[in-house]
């Protein structure tokens, strides 16, 4: 794959972009009659939700990752957003091997790419965003409404993510250290029509680069009409928590995930963007996250659990469970984040965790290092056991294989794993689609990140489903467990607009 650093502005004019679209479709044989071009080019601060907002279409798949990255000095704070809109290529799986069927089209598009453009600069050239649901196979459980007004489960063919969705995006746009860049990527076959096509990219490109960024600069007031479908459904969660204890007292199992889900209905369809822009502005220590379907679905969340990082052969993934809520006061704060660090019950349910990774980690024969006692991280309304593991990767060893073997994690399943997930399927009576699933994206170089699909939610019009789950572990009391799911509900209800 040539990557073509290059001084010369292709978007001085269309015609500049014509001539050069066309002088690669002339390069192509009855050998190679397809060629990804990807061209990357920094512009003039914009913030990528305003991009979403204001050129994806609720047919095209998209794909959002927000995050607040503090620096060295632990004082500068900066944001790395990413918006990728509409897919130039993709790749939807239903059955096999998804993780090998996912870097093995990655492979294939990056074997007839051309990058060119600002090829120095951070999150330049061809990204490849992925979501991969909980399960390789899913129950198919969809929501539809009764002649009375209320939910009910139905079975459905088709789910409304598939098992992997990875698609290259025709427009990506990133903004970090308040400079953009934007990435083009486009496909040149024999036949297309390269007027068109050179057209097309100019008039968008021009859109893009007049945006204003006004539009969402402050936090705006979250929707009051909603209505629950489904809150008695939380006695059914803590019943589930006192039978997966028996089965734990029992020896069948050392840890549960268990997840309950919430319905929500609204007069109007939920407004995506505006409430991604209140999730950033109120949990902007988590992963600000939203990924479609293309047929109208939105799956967003806000979640602090990174699943893998990887960047220049470096990684790191996190270690967490064990969770308190946040104090009142600074008194009642300090006091439960002592008591956090010292719970016997949530240090246990924390390594768990750790020896899950460090052990699939050192399979692939990577060497981990992690510190000895648990850090906190601490959110506005909820502080969680972390620990961060590193480890150097050698370059034949895909991000993807790594990921096969870490999802899920006993963070989001249980130990031992594969008996845990038998019994999630027992006793959750919802699909988890991409609830607690990874969640990200892979550049050409092999660089990506993937985050844990949690504290999140489906957004179908005025239909809304809220997930959070809770670990289970000996010395589980389902009280405590319900008021903890509870909290992590409220991430979303305080967001949605």
């Amino acid at each position: 794959m040539p990557a073509i650093p290059t001084s010369v502005n292709l978007f001085q004019s269309c015609q500049d972009l014509h001539q050069f679209l066309l002088n690669c479709q002339q390069t192509l044989t009855e050998q190679v009659q397809k060629k990804v071009i990807s061209i990357s080019v920094e512009i003039l601060p914009v913030d990528p939700l305003v991009v979403l907002q204001e050129i994806c279409e609720p047919h095209q798949l998209h794909f959002y990752l927000e995050k607040q990255i503090i620096g060295k000095t632990n004082t500068e704070k900066n944001t790395l957003a990413i918006a990728a809109i509409d897919a130039a290529t993709h790749l939807t799986v239903t059955s096999g091997n998804r993780f090998s069927q996912a870097r093995a089209f990655i492979q294939s598009c990056l074997n007839n790419t051309i990058v060119l453009g600002a090829t120095h600069l951070p999150f330049s050239g061809p990204h490849f965003f992925c979501s991969f649901t909980f399960f390789e196979q899913d129950s198919q459980i969809n929501l539809h409404i009764s002649q009375n007004g209320n939910y009910q489960e139905k079975p459905s063919i088709n789910s409304h993510f598939p098992s992997a969705t990875i698609f290259l995006p025709q427009w990506q746009i990133t903004q970090k250290n308040n400079r953009c860049i934007l990435v083009i990527n486009t496909v040149i076959t024999t036949s297309i029509n390269i007027k068109n096509i050179s057209q097309r990219i100019w008039q968008k490109y021009q859109q893009i680069t007049q945006i204003n960024n006004t539009s969402l600069s402050s936090l705006i007031k979250p929707r009051g009409n909603l209505r629950k479908i489904n809150p008695n459904h939380l006695q059914d969660f803590k019943k589930s928590v006192a039978s997966a204890l028996d089965l734990i007292n029992s020896n069948s199992l050392k840890k549960i995930v268990l997840a309950h889900a919430i319905d929500i209905y609204s007069q109007t369809p939920v407004n995506l963007i505006k409430s991604l822009n209140n999730l950033r502005f109120i949990y902007p220590d988590c992963y600000v996250f939203s990924t479609s379907n293309g047929k109208g679905q939105n799956f967003i969340g806000a979640s602090p659990e990174r699943l893998i990082s990887i960047n220049n052969n470096q990684l790191i993934t996190d270690a967490l469970a064990g969770s308190a809520p946040r104090g009142k006061t600074s008194t009642q704060d300090v006091k439960l984040a002592k008591n956090l660090l010292c719970s016997e019950k949530d240090l246990r349910e924390h390594q768990f965790v750790i020896d899950f990774i460090i052990k699939h980690l050192q399979d692939l024969g990577l060497n981990p290092h992690y510190p000895s006692q648990p850090h906190l991280l601490q959110l506005s309304n909820i502080q969680h056991l972390w620990t961060p593991i590193t480890t150097e990767i050698s370059q034949n060893i895909h991000l993807l294989e790594i990921l096969a073997e870490l999802h899920p994690t006993p963070a989001v399943a249980g130990v031992p794993r594969d008996t845990a997930q038998q019994q999630i399927h027992n006793f959750e009576t919802f699909e988890r689609s991409l609830y607690a699933a990874p969640i990200g994206w892979i550049d050409y170089q092999g660089n990506g990140e993937f985050v844990v699909g949690i504290r999140s939610a489906l957004i179908d019009g005025d239909r809304t489903r809220l997930y959070a789950g809770a670990g289970i572990v000996a010395g589980s009391k389902p009280e405590k467990e319900l008021a903890e799911v509870q909290l992590k509900l409220q991430t979303l209800l305080k967001a949605l607009v």
